[in-house]
C-alpha cells in the first residue's frame, strides 16, 4: 500500500521521511491521545463533518485542549489532499496525542498537543460487501468509556488478532453474551424487518457510519431500534451486518459455527449498501438486487 508523502504535522506539512517522533511523547507512553480514520472516495472525504465532529467529542473527554477549532481544522484536512494529488480511494488517518513532556502520569503544564494525520490508498473490499464475511464471538475486555476514540487499543487488538486466526473477517465483542459491538466496528442484527444494534452509550464507539445507517433507515421506514441483543440472538438472525469507515456495511454471513439465515447477504443489508453508495456518491459495486 502506498503512504502518500506529504504528512501533516501541527499547522504544517512535512515529507512523510522527515518526520521525528519525540522520544517522551505521552501517545507514545501512555496511549494519551484520540485518532479518527476518515474515508476517502475518488478523492473526495465521506462523512468529513463528522468525523471531526467525534474527534473534538473525543478530545473534551479526555480534556485535551486543540489548538483548532472545526473549521480550521477540516481546511487543513482538505488541504492534505490537495497536497498530495489524492485521486484514489483511500483514508486518512489522523492522530491527536497530549504533547510531549517528561514522563508523568500527571497533565503536564503548558504543553502544546502533538498532532499529525498523513493520506492512504485503500481499496473497497468489494468481495466482502458481495457475498458477506465470517465473524466470531470474543469477550468484550475494554474499557468503560469506549465512546472516546482513544489509542488505547490492545484489547481491540488482541480481539481482531484472535478472528484472523480463525480466518474471520471480524471479533464480535460482548459483555456477559450482551452484544457491544465488534473490535473494529459496529454490529447489527435483523429481525422481522427490524435493525437491533447496541444503545449509543459509554460502551460502544458511536460511529459516523452508524449514524448515517440511521439516517437511511429513517428515510426508507426500516425500524432502527437502540436496543443491545445477545450473541443467543445470533442464531436466530434474520440478517448480520457490521459497519465502519473501511468496512462501509459489510454482510456477515456466518458466526463462529452458525450460519446467518441462507447464508446470504440479506435485503435490508443489501438496500443501505445502495443507500450508502448513493450517499457517497460511488457506483463500483455490483450488489444483488433484492426482490
Amino acid at each position: 500500500m502506498y503512504v502518500y508523502p506529504i504528512i501533516l504535522t501541527q499547522s504544517s506539512f512535512t515529507h512523510k521521511d522527515s518526520l521525528k517522533y519525540p522520544f517522551e511523547e505521552r501517545g507514545l507512553q501512555f496511549g494519551d491521545g484520540i485518532y479518527e480514520v476518515v474515508r476517502i472516495y475518488h478523492g473526495t472525504y465521506y462523512l468529513l463533518e463528522a468525523h471531526v465532529d467525534r474527534l473534538f467529542r473525543s478530545a473534551e473527554a479526555i480534556k485535551i485542549q486543540l489548538p483548532y477549532n472545526k473549521e480550521e481544522l477540516t481546511n487543513l484536512l482538505i488541504e492534505l489532499l490537495e497536497k498530495n494529488k489524492m485521486t484514489n480511494d483511500g483514508k486518512v488517518y489522523m492522530q491527536v496525542t497530549r504533547g510531549s513532556a517528561p514522563r508523568d502520569h500527571v497533565f503536564p503544564a503548558d504543553v502544546m498537543p502533538n498532532i499529525y494525520a498523513y493520506v492512504q490508498d485503500q481499496s473497497r473490499n468489494l468481495a466482502g460487501l458481495e457475498n458477506g464475511v465470517h465473524a466470531i464471538t470474543h469477550r468484550d475486555i475494554r474499557w468503560e468509556n469506549c465512546y472516546i476514540k482513544s489509542l488505547n487499543l490492545l484489547p481491540n487488538v488482541l480481539a481482531k488478532q484472535t478472528a484472523k486466526d480463525n480466518d474471520c473477517y471480524e471479533a464480535i465483542l460482548h459483555k456477559d453474551s450482551t452484544v457491544t459491538e465488534c473490535s473494529s466496528s459496529n454490529v447489527y442484527l435483523v429481525k422481522d424487518g427490524k435493525i437491533f444494534t447496541h444503545p449509543a452509550t459509554n460502551n460502544i464507539l458511536h460511529g459516523c457510519v452508524r449514524m448515517a445507517i440511521e439516517r437511511f433507515t429513517k428515510e426508507m421506514n426500516i425500524p432502527f431500534i437502540e436496543e443491545a441483543f445477545s450473541v443467543e440472538d445470533i442464531s436466530l438472525a434474520d440478517e448480520m451486518f457490521l459497519s465502519s469507515s473501511t468496512s462501509e456495511i459489510t454482510p456477515v454471513v456466518k458466526v463462529d459455527n452458525t450460519q446467518i439465515a441462507d447464508g446470504e447477504p440479506g435485503p435490508i443489508t443489501i438496500n443501505l449498501q445502495q443507500a450508502y453508495e448513493r450517499d457517497a456518491n460511488i457506483h463500483e459495486i455490483k450488489i444483488k438486487q433484492t426482490l
